[in-house]
C-alpha cells in the first residue's frame, strides 16, 4: 500500500493466535499509524482485539494502558490473560510488546461484558460551540504533501479551538477535532466498531496547546490511556473534544469526550501525559 493511500485500521490492527500456546497472539503493525512511532491508542486496540479474541460473547466496557516504552511498527507479541469469567463481566489483562525491539511495551487491563437491562441516559451536552463537521476548519495539513502519517487515515476537521499553522494566545484549555476515517471501520451489524475509538481518544494534548498559546511549543507522549465506551454509533463522524485539567512538573492531565455528529456521547477517556521539549529538526 503506497504511504498516500489511507490505512484500514481494523485490517493492521488483526491479530493471529498461536496454536500452541493458548493466549498468545501475534500482529504486525505499519508505519501508516506513526506520529513519531505509533500512536499508543493504536497499539491498545492491538491489545484490545486479543482480549476480544477471548471473549468474542462480550464488548468492551473500559480499558487502561500503561505505555512503559515505546513500541516500534512492525511485528508484535500479546500475551493475554483472563483474570476473570463471569456471568456477565470478564477481566483480562494483556502485554504488548515488539517482537524484535527491546523494551517492556505496553500493559493493558480491560473489563468485557454483556448488555444488560438498566437505567440508560446521557446526563451530560455537547458542547454548543463546537462547529458541526461540515462547519469546522479544514486543517492546512489536509492541504500539504507531508502529514503525519496517522492523520492520513482520516478526513478530519477542527470544530473548535487553533488549527494547524496559525498563532494564538492562551486561552481555555479545550480543543475539539472531528475525525472520519477514510477506510470504514464498521461491524457486520452496521454499527461503528468501538475498537476503532481508542486512536482518537489518544488526542488530548491539543487542549493543553490551547491553555499554553502558540508560542510555547512541547512533546507529549502518553503515559497512560483509560477510555470507557459508553454507546453504539451508526455515524462515521466523531468529535475528539478534550480538556486539559491541569499541569505540573513536567506532566499534564486531560480528559476526552467522544461525540457523534448527532450529538450522542460515545466514549469517555482520560490521560496523563510526559512533557518534554520538542525534538530537534
Amino acid at each position: 500500500m503506497s504511504m498516500s493511500e489511507p490505512a484500514d485500521l481494523a485490517a493492521d490492527t488483526a491479530v493471529q493466535p498461536l496454536s500452541d500456546a493458548p493466549g498468545r497472539y501475534t500482529a504486525h503493525l505499519p508505519e501508516a499509524w506513526n506520529y513519531l512511532t505509533p500512536s499508543g491508542g493504536v497499539l491498545m486496540t492491538v491489545a484490545l482485539r486479543a482480549m476480544q479474541a477471548e471473549v468474542p460473547q462480550l464488548r468492551p466496557v473500559s480499558a487502561t494502558a500503561l505505555f512503559c516504552s515505546p513500541v516500534p511498527a512492525g511485528p508484535l507479541d500479546i500475551r493475554v490473560k483472563v483474570l476473570r469469567h463471569g456471568r456477565v463481566a470478564a477481566q483480562l489483562r494483556a502485554h504488548l510488546a515488539s517482537s524484535r525491539a527491546p523494551g517492556p511495551g505496553l500493559e493493558v487491563s480491560a473489563t468485557f461484558a454483556r448488555q444488560l437491562e438498566g437505567p440508560c441516559g446521557t446526563f451530560v451536552a455537547m458542547p454548543a460551540d463546537i462547529a458541526p463537521p461540515a462547519a469546522s476548519r479544514v486543517p492546512p495539513d489536509e492541504q500539504r504533501p507531508w502529514r503525519p502519517n496517522f492523520l492520513r487515515n482520516f478526513d478530519w476537521r477542527v470544530g473548535l479551538g487553533y488549527v494547524q499553522g496559525e498563532q494564538w494566545a492562551p486561552a481555555a484549555p479545550r480543543h475539539a477535532r472531528w475525525y472520519r476515517y477514510r477506510v470504514p471501520q464498521r461491524l457486520a451489524d452496521g454499527r461503528l466498531d468501538p475498537l476503532c475509538i481508542p486512536p482518537i481518544a489518544d488526542t488530548m494534548p491539543a487542549a493543553l496547546a490551547m491553555a499554553l498559546g502558540s508560542e510555547r511549543r512541547f512533546y507529549a507522549p502518553s503515559l497512560d490511556l483509560t477510555v470507557h465506551f459508553l454507546a453504539d454509533t451508526t455515524h462515521e463522524w466523531l468529535c475528539a473534544h478534550s480538556t486539559c485539567r491541569a499541569a505540573r512538573s513536567g506532566y499534564a492531565t486531560a480528559d476526552v469526550e467522544i461525540w457523534d455528529n448527532t450529538g450522542h456521547l460515545v466514549a469517555f477517556g482520560t490521560q496523563m501525559m510526559l512533557l518534554k521539549a520538542p525534538r530537534a529538526g
